[in-house]
């Protein structure tokens, strides 16, 4: 084997192995002394250096990484492959900057959607998982280091490499995200549940149809907030937790706020949610006190409006005044409104926050029934 053919043995193994790869291993594919395998390296090294590419080979010690120059690297992002969904990387990161790090730990940081990170991470063989008392102590390997043009993997050096790129990124604020908080997007009808729960930083996105800078949000989101029955739809676009809310009744935004805290106990104010409670409940009680009035029994067309009618301990019966939503049609395509003689609006056509909007919901069916009453 002559040294050209050696120089392109070499060349086409480092582009092909997308990492760093050890000098032994170079000697092992050509079949030639270290020594030997070391010369070539160092002058195709070289050899990319003088020529001005957009391509670097990067000396690792003792193992040498093909890649793309640190000043390209923002203008591949488009053509590059996408490994690592922004919160997988999020996720690798906190374990790189804390390593070693239990997998309770993590999971406390980055809820229950960073199981199925950590899954993938250590099937890509980025983190290794060993038993620790009742949980799992996670660290970055190896193939870590290579894949990020790193020396070494020292947990030290590598925290300090997390540090000086998120501060040439962002600043402070960026940080806090990467090795803490969470990146949390609502759909709009949600919105108002963050102010509840005392929530400054997220993001708002129509996740059901999402346009293209919505996607962009979306795929970088920790945390989603949803309605109920539509996570299978948007989990094409988030890859992080999914967190589906009820909010037809005052019960349901109880519920909501306290999923809320306990999944995301860092970002919400503990007073904010404890005086939302409070001021729901004293909202329903005055509901439920003028409801204890009304004698007239009803008829609920749906589920949805039997939750309402059933927290208003409404008599039922199958001759009492019908109540349907007023979206129109059934899910088998019924009109579920024909002969109702009260309407409750649903969320589509009621504007304001959650709170406003269950009020809404609940002051149609009293109004309604204080005319039959009468």
């Amino acid at each position: 084997m002559s040294e050209l053919e050696m120089l392109e043995i070499i060349e086409a193994a480092l582009f092909a192995a997308g990492r760093a790869v050890s000098l032994e291993k170079l000697a092992k594919i050509t079949g030639k002394p270290k020594k030997a395998v070391l010369s070539v390296v160092q002058e195709l090294t070289e050899a990319y250096s003088s020529r001005g590419s957009g391509i670097e080979i990067l000396d690792l010690g003792d193992r040498y990484v093909m890649q793309v120059k640190p000043e390209y690297s923002e203008l591949m992002r488009e053509v590059a492959p996408k490994e690592l969904s922004a919160p997988k990387l999020r996720t690798l990161s906190m374990i790189a900057y804390h390593q070693p790090m239990l997998q309770s730990d993590l999971i406390d940081m980055r809820g229950s959607g960073a199981y199925d990170h950590i899954k993938d991470l250590i099937e890509r063989g980025f983190v290794e998982s060993v038993p620790c008392g009742r949980s799992r102590q996670l660290s970055t390997t190896s193939l870590f280091a290579d894949y990020f043009g790193l020396k070494k993997n020292d947990p030290t050096a590598i925290k300090e490499k997390i540090l000086e790129l998120l501060r040439s990124q962002g600043g402070q604020s960026e940080i806090n995200l990467w090795i803490g908080k969470k990146t949390i997007v609502v759909t709009p009808m949600y919105e108002s549940l963050m102010s509840m729960c005392g929530i400054k930083e997220y993001f708002v996105a129509n996740a059901y149809s999402p346009s293209k800078e919505e996607i962009s949000r979306l795929l970088e989101a920790d945390v989603l907030v949803v309605s109920a029955g539509y996570s299978d739809t948007v989990r094409q676009y988030c890859d992080g937790e999914i967190l589906e809310m009820h909010s037809t009744t005052f019960e349901d935004l109880i519920e909501a706020i306290s999923l809320l805290a306990e999944e995301l106990p860092d970002e919400v104010a503990p007073k904010t949610v404890e005086e939302t409670i409070k001021k729901i409940r004293e909202t329903r009680e005055r509901y439920v006190s003028s409801a204890v009035l009304i004698e007239k029994k009803v008829k609920p067309a749906t589920e949805m409006v039997s939750k309402v009618i059933n927290d208003l301990s409404l008599g039922i019966s199958a001759d009492g005044v019908l109540v349907a939503p007023d979206y129109g049609t059934s899910r088998n395509g019924v009109k579920i409104e024909t002969g109702a003689q009260i309407l409750i609006p649903t969320h589509r056509s009621v504007e304001g926050d959650l709170l406003k909007r269950v009020c809404t919901k609940y002051d149609a069916i009293l109004q309604g029934l204080e005319k039959f009453e009468d």
